[in-house]
């Protein structure tokens, strides 16, 4: 069983003031994380919103203008701040609100920081411009990029007492990131050409004669496309069904951000089934009554039953 610490309520100002400059920058720069994050109790919440911030850091890092070689040196900066962090050599009265909000997490939460180490591995694959050949090879990168985030997120949330096979939760969370990455990654399949990037499998591209990218508002000659992104949408399907597994395992308020996150990226993934060529025109979004209703039925705990009646199904 994973368990969590609730936050000291005597909270001091500066550590205070620091929580509220990570939730101010999670409601700004990421709309459906914070849309989850509004379900959990406060010390939660403001936990979650730390890990936001740093990983947002290190994404901006990844995604500035910045030559490759002075993004290198400030990724390992931040990971010199984060090896701080995690010695507790990082005060309350220290300057970077985000570094003092992370530290209060970790004196608090069983967060495995070396996740945040792994995700600072993967923007450096960013930044080094690698391709992946194999759906094996993006798995290493969407692993770093998002599956550490689960975990981390996992050390936040906890498990609940006695929860039927809560040692894989952590493989659960894991899982699930994966499929928010690769609903990610097809979302932004035009803006990550335009940045020369390619994240899909290059034997998935040939495989449907889209090897050639996507640098227009149309799909390459005489290609497939929608048979390539029925075929991830496939493989995302297989691992959200997979990751969902973890919802029974954690408390109402904690399954219910689960559930609002993920579901939001889910029906993401409708729309771009329904019509595949709407990622080559450009970002795929879900209106804010829409992500309400998500909310409301993560909250109900709808997804996390249905989970449980068909994990006791395969098992009879």
């Amino acid at each position: 069983m994973i368990r969590t610490v609730e936050s000291d309520p005597h909270m001091s100002a500066p550590v205070l003031a620091a929580y509220g400059y990570c939730e101010a920058v999670t409601g700004q720069q990421a709309r459906n994380f914070a849309y989850g994050i509004r379900l959990l109790p406060t010390p939660k919440r403001r936990a979650m919103s730390a890990l936001y911030a740093f990983s947002r850091r290190v994404d901006d890092i990844g995604d500035g203008a910045l030559a490759p070689e002075v993004k290198a040196k400030r990724l390992e900066e931040t990971r010199t701040l984060l090896a701080r962090i995690r010695d507790r050599s990082v005060g309350e009265d220290d300057t970077d609100p985000v570094a003092v909000a992370l530290r209060h997490t970790a004196d608090h939460f069983p967060v495995p920081l070396e996740g945040l180490d792994e995700l600072i591995d993967g923007v450096l694959m960013d930044v080094r411009g690698e391709t992946y050949e194999t759906w094996d090879d993006l798995k290493v990168y969407c692993r770093c990029v998002a599956g550490a985030i689960g975990r981390l997120s996992l050390g936040v949330f906890g498990t609940e007492p006695g929860a039927r096979g809560a040692e894989r939760a952590p493989e659960y969370a894991d899982t699930l990131g994966l499929a928010l990455q690769l609903t990610n990654i097809l979302r932004d399949v035009r803006e990550d050409a335009g940045d020369g990037r390619t994240y899909l499998p290059a034997d998935d591209l040939a495989k449907f004669g889209c090897s050639a990218g996507f640098d227009g508002s149309r799909p390459p000659e005489g290609s497939d496309f929608a048979g390539l992104v029925h075929f991830e949408v496939r493989r995302a399907r297989a691992l959200f069904a997979e990751g969902y597994r973890l919802l029974p395992m954690l408390d109402r308020r904690s399954g219910a951000c689960v559930a609002a996150m993920a579901g939001i990226y889910r029906r993401l993934l409708d729309r771009i089934e329904r019509e595949p060529e709407a990622v080559l025109r450009g970002r795929v979004s879900l209106p804010g009554r829409e992500k309400a209703y998500v909310a409301v039925r993560g909250l109900s705990g709808l997804d996390a039953r249905h989970v449980s009646r068909r994990t006791v199904r395969r098992r009879a």
